[in-house]
């Protein structure tokens, strides 16, 4: 009798617990997948994976690319952190995790960041891709198009917050994948995942991930996620002694086994990482795959606020040079005297280069025609006053003469100058040019006789054009031109010397001026890399200054760092 009554409740425990498993238990915990991966984030080394490429439901972690264009579009001038953006009634309808948007309410864009970031606020994230890209569908092909320029081969997006959808998938491999160029592309940005709390404007939002963050030693980020059909998803980033390890897990059972579950797989990574491991960041990809330059091409990179194009870059010559060697043939038997380096600026430079590519002309036309004796007749001498001694011309003393810009002139000006109206000096290097753009197929040699000039000091900042001998000029049995090795000493063009810098602000004291340049450089490493960081004390306080830039590095630092809500403005060449 005892074992009849004791059946039925056997039964009824039986039916109650499948009940409970059916109806209470969450979905995840009973389908979701198992997937995992584990990397060296310093060059990529995969350390450990299970299930690593299957398509699985990402849930949140969708979120890290949502936040990856944002900052794309941030770092080209098409949105800025400070903007504010118009909540649509979309956004405002997505279900929790929320921040309590509202529709048409207006909030800055920073807010929205730390919103998705770190309560993975669903509202916030679309909120972020309508800003941008001014609908959800447009934005999640933008991410899809950066995934693909990642290597996420597996991965469809369909939304920016991650809510189970048909088609909206990815894989361990691609997350983990994503999670590194998270840390390596925007360093200045990755500090937001380790924050267990912050001010998302209209509310004190915490991290999701505090629990991992909190009780794993060197845990910094970076994403949580979780839906029924996804389960508990992760990935994590720790750094411990110079080694830094990305793990990933999709389809934990609770909050609590996941965390588990991922500290063992970083605490397998730190135990086969090797200690010392070259540093191989990942390759940046397209701000706009398939739409413009690449954004890593900072030299040339100019971006269009608010057309997510960027605009044309500029083209600098670097090196000029004639095709043909200015120096006269040497005499047989007979060694060169040592040459006199002439100093030129920027404008004189051009000028002589012209003149001599076709001096060079003619002394080709003229060893073709004829061939000249050893001591050939000069055919152009200039006679000054008779109270003015006489004495061969240096040809680096005629470039004293000239080397201001304004007796080159500009245009035409230069011609409605009367023989009255120039000097002694000036006469001669008139003279000079005229015996050379006159001169006929014949020998060229000159002896040309000008008043004395005093010799001036070398102008600062000025660079060599040619070495030309000191003897008088003699061309003896001159070959063809393509018979003889051009001897060319060319010059650097200054326009596109790293004479610029940027000013970051006036201080009151020398720490805080080199505390801000230090974080600057932080945070705008792409441009500011290689630098210098220079405090300038004046009455004022004491300037923080970056020097050593190029024009174009220094007006793309300034605007990226405008940008950000930083004063900036360029100091050009002293």
């Amino acid at each position: 009798m005892k074992v009849r009554h004791r059946q039925p409740a056997r039964l009824g425990l039986f039916i109650f617990t499948a009940i409970w498993l059916i109806v209470v238990l969450p979905l995840s915990v009973r389908s979701a997948p198992y997937a995992a991966m584990v990397i060296d984030a310093r060059n990529g080394e995969v350390l450990h994976s299970e299930n690593a490429d299957t398509r699985l439901h990402p849930a949140s972690l969708t979120k890290m690319m949502t936040l990856y264009v944002a900052f794309q579009a941030i770092e080209r001038g098409e949105i800025s952190l400070d903007t504010v953006v118009t909540v649509p009634a979309a956004a405002a309808a997505e279900p929790p995790s929320k921040l309590g948007l509202r529709a048409g309410q207006k909030i800055k864009l920073r807010y929205l960041i730390r919103a998705a970031a770190i309560k993975s606020a669903n509202d916030a994230a679309h909120a972020i891709g309508t800003a941008i890209e001014g609908s959800e569908a447009a934005y999640a092909r933008r991410m899809n198009r950066t995934a693909a320029a990642m290597g996420m081969t597996r991965t469809t997006f369909k939304n920016m917050h991650g809510l189970t959808q048909e088609g909206h998938m990815s894989t361990a491999r691609d997350m983990t994948i994503l999670g590194r160029h998270m840390l390596y592309d925007f360093p200045e940005y990755y500090n937001l995942f380790s924050r267990r709390s912050t001010d998302a404007g209209i509310a004190h939002v915490n991290n999701t991930n505090r629990r991992m963050l909190d009780s794993y030693r060197g845990a910094d980020g970076i994403k949580t996620g979780y839906t029924r059909a996804a389960g508990f998803n992760l990935v994590a980033s720790a750094e411990r002694g110079g080694t830094r390890v990305i793990a990933t897990v999709f389809g934990g059972r609770s909050t609590v086994t996941r965390n588990q579950r991922v500290a063992e797989l970083l605490d397998l990574g730190f135990k086969k990482a090797p200690a010392n491991v070259a540093l191989r960041k990942p390759v940046k990809p397209d701000a706009i795959p398939g739409r413009g330059p690449s954004a890593g091409d900072q030299e040339t990179l100019v971006a269009s606020v608010g057309t997510g194009r960027p605009a044309a870059g500029k083209t600098i010559r670097l090196v000029t040079a004639v095709s043909t060697s200015l120096r006269p043939v040497s005499r047989p038997g007979s060694g060169m005297p040592p040459p006199v380096l002439v100093a030129v600026n920027d404008s004189i430079a051009e000028a002589l280069s012209q003149v001599a590519a076709q001096t060079a002309a003619v002394q080709v036309a003229t060893a073709q025609a004829a061939t000249v004796e050893a001591e050939a007749t000069p055919i152009a001498v200039i006679n000054p006053p008779a109270s003015i001694p006489e004495r061969p011309v240096q040809i680096a003393e005629l470039a004293a003469v000239v080397e201001d810009e304004e007796m080159m002139g500009e245009g035409d000006a230069r011609d409605t100058l009367t023989p009255e109206d120039l000097a002694p000096e000036e006469l001669a290097a008139e003279a000079l040019t005229t015996a050379v753009a006159e001169a006929q197929p014949a020998a060229l040699a000159a002896v040309i006789p000008v008043p004395s000039v005093k010799p001036r000091a070398r102008p600062d900042g000025l660079v060599v054009l040619a070495s030309l001998p000191t003897e008088e000029a003699e061309i003896m049995d001159a070959a063809p031109a393509a018979s003889q090795e051009p001897d060319v000493v060319t010059r650097i063009s200054t326009s596109g010397g790293r004479h610029w810098g940027i000013n970051v602000g006036r201080y009151g004291s020398r720490h805080a001026a080199e505390k801000v340049l230090l974080q600057t450089a932080l945070t705008e490493m792409n441009t500011l890399d290689g630098a210098l960081r220079k405090i300038k004390q004046g009455s004022g306080g004491f300037d923080a200054n970056f020097m050593g830039l190029t024009r174009e590095t220094a007006d793309m630092a300034c605007r990226r760092l405008q940008a950000r809500q930083v004063q900036c403005f360029m100091i050009g060449p002293s």
